[in-house]
């Protein structure tokens, strides 16, 4: 049996290239009987494989005298193999009180944690836990019940980034059996037969009951609808993001698409079935493309439900420009043709009140600007922003043929003192040079299709509190340079 089992977790970590010669394989080993059994299984077949193994225990805290007792028990199964040892602990409970998080999710984040800090180290190459066919079979089966989508069902990965699964295709009572072979104890973890916890309830109730009354093959069925899951989820990552390559466009930590372009991705006509493929298929087109655009933006689509997919549907679909609706992680806007999604952060109620189109704010800033001799430039930083301006005075008399530059130059002989570089404001009006009369500069935002979150801190010079000049339009009328101007000023910006 022992040969049988060890050749089949061989043939696992084999089909999905999980070990690798040369490579340091950190083993998680709670103390329970499947991170036990791995531990030996590996340490079996480590020379064999050219694997070096680094034992790794993370005490959680929760369980007082006994959770000392696991780490201690770890450690001398470690020493007694003679391999090293690396142990973690943290405050468990107290982390998820402190960020609010579910006791078990806690547990789980503080772990990987460890474990990944080993990896950034240099330490360990990869993490290999001890997750089963079992804990598969639970995975989907408390999926299931809580409402998941195709996605949720592929469950357990056997390689996510650094962390691989070798015993995904085996069952507990296999590893508890190979165990008693070898007379290997292991520690019991009495939490584990906590039935108020759903998870436990599936484990010790229901998949017993599922197997020896209605389906004795249930773990291998839904262990191969998870693997027909991931198969399925490969096609459709690969698909999402060859769309996303061509209809996607990033402006740092922002990223943008078209309403139209999400609604009906294939409307290019790139792909073979084009515009012909049926309006249910292309939602589904869309909602993953959505959940790809998050998992970009964030690193996951964890708390995002079918719910929250829908409100963004529908704000492509039948929203106006300037609607605006905050998910779990990501603030999603409609600015005339374009779905704009960018990360969460915490804003100020004035802030957040502009945004849905109380009132406009920007942030503040402010400079008094003194121009310099003719030829020289004064720069102007403005951190708030990340801007850096120049205000040259020039010969005008050597760029007034040019009539870009004539759009764009003020005559320094009609500005006045005070100069204020300063953020746009509420009520601010201007009258651009070619225009008969003056508008609000918030008029010109929504002709120039200037969304609402590209307005904020939109650069403004006054002159005597006239205002004189603004990002993206001519200068005012009344100061720009004609044929009577000796001296021009030019105003140009730059990203700090």
């Amino acid at each position: 049996m022992s040969t049988d089992l060890i050749k089949r977790i061989l043939n696992t970590t084999s089909r999905h290239a999980m070990l690798r010669a040369g490579e340091r394989v950190g083993l998680a080993v709670s103390g329970g009987s499947d991170s036990v059994a791995l531990l030996r299984i590996l340490h079996e077949v480590s020379s064999e494989q050219g694997i070096r193994l680094i034992v790794l225990h993370f005490n959680h805290g929760l369980r007082g005298a006994d959770s000392e007792g696991d780490e201690q028990f770890v450690a001398a199964l470690a020493a007694h193999l003679g391999l090293p040892f690396f142990s973690g602990r943290e405050d468990v409970a107290g982390v998820a009180r402190t960020k609010r998080w579910n006791l078990e999710d806690a547990g789980r984040r503080l772990r990987y944690r460890f474990f990944a800090e080993l990896v950034a180290e240099g330490r360990i190459d990869r993490v290999a836990v001890a997750h089963t066919s079992d804990d598969q079979a639970e995975t989907v089966l408390a999926r299931i019940l809580r409402g998941t989508g195709p996605s949720g069902l592929a469950a357990i990965y056997p390689v996510n980034g650094h962390v691989i699964r070798p015993l995904l295709d085996t069952r507990r009572a296999e590893l508890r059996e190979y165990l008693r072979d070898l007379s290997q104890s292991w520690r019991e973890d009495a939490s584990n037969h906590n039935q108020s916890r759903m998870r436990s309830r599936l484990r010790h109730q229901i998949l017993p009951i599922l197997e020896s009354q209605i389906q004795p093959a249930v773990v291998a069925h839904l262990s191969r609808l998870a693997e027909r899951s991931r198969e399925d989820e490969a096609y459709w990552k690969a698909m999402t993001r060859t769309l996303l390559g061509s209809l996607l466009e990033r402006e740092g930590s922002l990223l943008r698409i078209r309403y139209a372009d999400l609604l009906n991705p294939y409307s290019n006509g790139s792909v073979l079935l084009g515009n012909d493929l049926p309006k249910d298929a292309r939602s589904a087109v869309s909602k993953r493309l959505i959940r790809e655009i998050i998992s970009e933006l964030r690193g996951h689509s964890r708390q995002w439900t079918a719910d929250h997919v829908e409100r963004v549907v529908q704000m492509a679909s039948s929203g106006s420009s300037g609607s605006r609706v905050e998910l779990p992680g990501v603030i999603v806007e409609r600015c005339f043709e374009w779905l704009r999604f960018s990360r969460a952060k915490e804003q100020t109620s004035e802030y957040a009140a502009s945004l849905e189109g109380n009132r406009d704010v920007s942030p503040s800033f402010s400079r008094v600007v003194t121009l310099g001799n003719l030829g020289e430039s004064t720069v102007v930083a403005v951190p708030e922003i990340e801007r850096r301006f120049h205000l040259k005075v020039v010969d005008w008399h050597l760029l007034g043929s040019d009539t870009e530059v004539y759009k764009l130059a003020l005559d320094k002989d009609l500005l006045h003192t005070p100069l204020v570089l300063r953020n746009w404001r509420h009520g601010d009006s201007f009258r651009p040079k070619g225009r008969r009369s003056s508008r609000k500069l918030k008029q010109f935002f929504r002709m120039k299709r200037v969304a609402v979150p590209d307005r904020e801190g939109w650069p403004v010079l006054t002159s005597a509190d006239m205002l004189v000049w603004t990002r993206g339009l001519p200068v005012a009328a009344d100061f720009a340079a004609g044929a009577a101007t000796r001296v021009g000023v030019i105003i140009s910006e730059e990203k700090i």
